[in-house]
């Protein structure tokens, strides 16, 4: 395997470890929802699991069918919340960094798209989508934060 390949699945690895990451902290965080407007708070915590979920799949999709590497099993470190504010603070700094991150896996991929001659297009398609889920989560925590 080509070092521009294995660079590429590592952090395609290392983006399904934030994405599971992810997922399992909004479930947990989701939990602590307490209150008034809770009920459409924690709905929407679930939704974006649910979508932080099908960014996993889209990595070991990536990762294993389409790069012939190992998609990974680790998680990144989660961070417990109890309070409302807190709660969508850490989420809202996750999400940027982790769009920061895929925006970083999406400029390699294209710098090297001679690489991936009948993969790219759907790997660029791919971290694309994710990347504008990520952007579309930034927004809602921010406003749910006001």
């Amino acid at each position: 395997m080509d070092k521009v390949k294995e660079e590429l699945i590592k952090m395609l690895n290392r983006g399904l470890e934030l994405e599971h990451a992810a997922r399992i902290q909004y479930l947990a965080h989701a939990e602590m929802i307490k209150g008034v407007n809770a009920e459409k708070i924690i709905e929407r915590l679930k939704e974006i699991a649910s979508d932080e979920g099908k960014h996993e799949e889209k990595f070991r999709t990536m990762i294993a069918g389409y790069l012939g590497g190992e998609p990974g099993m680790a998680m990144s470190k989660t961070q417990p919340a109890k309070e409302l504010k807190n709660i969508l603070s850490i989420n809202l700094q996750n999400e940027k960094e982790a769009a920061d991150f895929y925006n970083q896996i999406y400029k390699k991929l294209r710098e090297n798209r001679e690489a991936f001659k009948y993969e790219f297009s759907t790997l660029e398609h791919e971290i694309r989508h994710i990347i504008i889920d990520e952007e579309e989560h930034i927004v809602e925590l921010s406003l749910l934060l006001g």
